[in-house]
């Protein structure tokens, strides 16, 4: 009996090891897998809590662990709003990340841990006064329909989709409905993830027409001018298909996740990628392609202060979108591919500016033409537009043609982000409408349906 004892304690002695050298390893060399968790974790609960205002629980139960991944379900944050930081690990404290909040530029994330270098990419922004009483879009005032049946279908939880957080419709230049999940209202700032690469398009615009960029520019990083990368366009850039290799597969540590979350130089990160396809043939959607984007246009303005100010001056003040914050990476590069938050009203704000071809309030602010060549099918892709954005709707990228089939006019077009954001601007109706939530794309959710009750409904 003694032997059975000192056997079971030996082995236990053994497994108790075996834990141990386990959480040792993961504390000191923390498989990448869980930085990416923990760096996800960090940065949408910095940037919900700074930027939004939200609950840091509520961010991390709802908008981080509830979509279903195990590993983010054992992640855990600790936010400190004194030195606007938060940190993330799996179970608090292995492969631990951080992210760190900015004036202006919301969070960024660390993935160094050289908090001090990405504090000093700030900008001071003053408050911009902001009309309740005005009309939308000169103020934030909505004179809502009174139209039951416009009412009964926002009210159509299967129309808005699961996990709808903001519905807003504008028709000929008005908000003439709008709904908000509990706990979210018209001013609250939403992510629209790569509804964003749309927004860097247009930053672009603005230098093309100031002659700061041009389309056909060619030779954009000097890496690349010794090399077969020499002959990628800003245009074959824009319209994503530069050749480049890059991986966009969410699932795992892919480049755009460690780009988002493990790199602080992204757009270093994605100009160091071969390439795989010819230039300007090959379509292949990626978000390093648009990081890098933000790294030209900033270097086409020069002084780094003045570039961290431009999307603000340039586009956002203009536009009234006075609560939209584009963050950057730790570098100070703008995250053009993902990371700009926003009031609904301010997404139909900027919808409704490419309704109307560049024009807001008479002023030309893109060049003239160039909302149109964004709208031109790709070279490479039937389904994806010039200029960063979508020529069909959420899940008929595959099946061209199928939402003027269920009812859309040919002339629709799309800003598409992750987990169900869209802005859907139709210029032959004067009909815009911005959808936000969180809806994994597993839900199947297909927001062209409520679009065309809601076309149909303000005939």
């Amino acid at each position: 009996m003694r032997i059975v004892v000192k056997i079971v304690k030996w082995l236990l002695g053994l497994v108790v090891l075996a834990i141990a050298a386990l959480f040792a390893w993961l504390y000191i060399a923390p498989p990448e897998l869980i930085r990416v968790g923990s760096g996800y974790s960090a940065k949408i609960v910095c940037s919900n809590v700074f930027i939004a205002g939200r609950d840091a629980n509520e961010v991390l139960a709802v908008d981080v662990q509830a979509p279903g991944r195990p590993l983010l379900r054992l992640m855990r944050v600790s936010v400190d709003k004194n030195r606007g930081t938060v940190s993330a690990g799996l179970l608090g404290f292995l492969g631990k990340s951080l992210a760190v909040a900015r004036d202006g530029l919301g969070c960024a994330s660390v993935p160094d841990g050289d908090v001090g270098k990405a504090r000093r990419t700030a900008i001071y922004a003053e408050p911009s006064a902001v009309s309740q009483d005005a009309l939308w879009p000169e103020g934030e005032r909505v004179e809502a329909s009174q139209d039951p049946v416009i009412a009964k279908l926002l009210d159509d939880a299967a129309l808005t989709g699961t996990g709808m957080r903001a519905v807003v419709v504008v028709k000929n230049g008005r908000v003439v409905a709008e709904r908000y999940g509990a706990g979210f209202s018209a001013k609250t700032p939403l992510l629209g993830w790569s509804m964003t690469k749309t927004v860097n398009a247009a930053i672009i615009g603005t230098l093309v027409k100031d002659g700061k960029m041009a389309v056909d520019n060619k030779g954009l990083f000097a890496p690349w001018k010794v090399d077969g990368r020499a002959a990628i366009t800003l245009a074959d850039m824009m319209a994503m298909s530069s050749g480049l290799e890059f991986n966009e597969d969410y699932g795992d540590v892919a480049d755009v996740t460690r780009m988002l979350y493990l790199e602080p130089d992204m757009a270093g990160f994605a100009e160091a990628k071969p390439l795989t396809g010819e230039v300007g043939k090959a379509f292949s959607y990626s978000s390093g392609t648009a990081v890098m984007l933000s790294r030209l246009w900033q270097d086409a303005i020069g002084d780094k202060a003045k570039a961290l100010t431009w999307p603000r001056t340039a586009l956002f003040e203009p536009l009234g979108m006075h609560s939209a914050v584009l963050e950057t990476d730790e570098q100070g590069t703008f995250v053009g591919s993902s990371y700009l938050y926003a009031t609904a009203h301010d997404w139909a704000r900027f919808g409704q500016f490419l309704l109307q071809g560049g024009v807001w309030n008479g002023n030309q602010v893109l060049p003239a033409g160039f909302v149109d060549w964004m709208r031109e099918p790709a070279p490479a892709s039937k389904v994806y537009g010039k200029g960063q954005l979508w020529i069909e709707a959420p899940g008929d990228e595959k099946n061209p043609g199928a939402g003027v089939a269920a009812g859309l006019p040919k002339d629709t077009y799309w800003m598409e982000g992750h987990d169900g954001q869209t802005v859907t601007i139709i210029p032959s109706e004067q009909l815009v409408v911005v959808r936000l939530g969180l809806t994994p794309a597993k839900l199947g959710y297909r927001p062209q349906t409520m679009v065309g009750a809601l076309m149909t409904a303000l005939k």
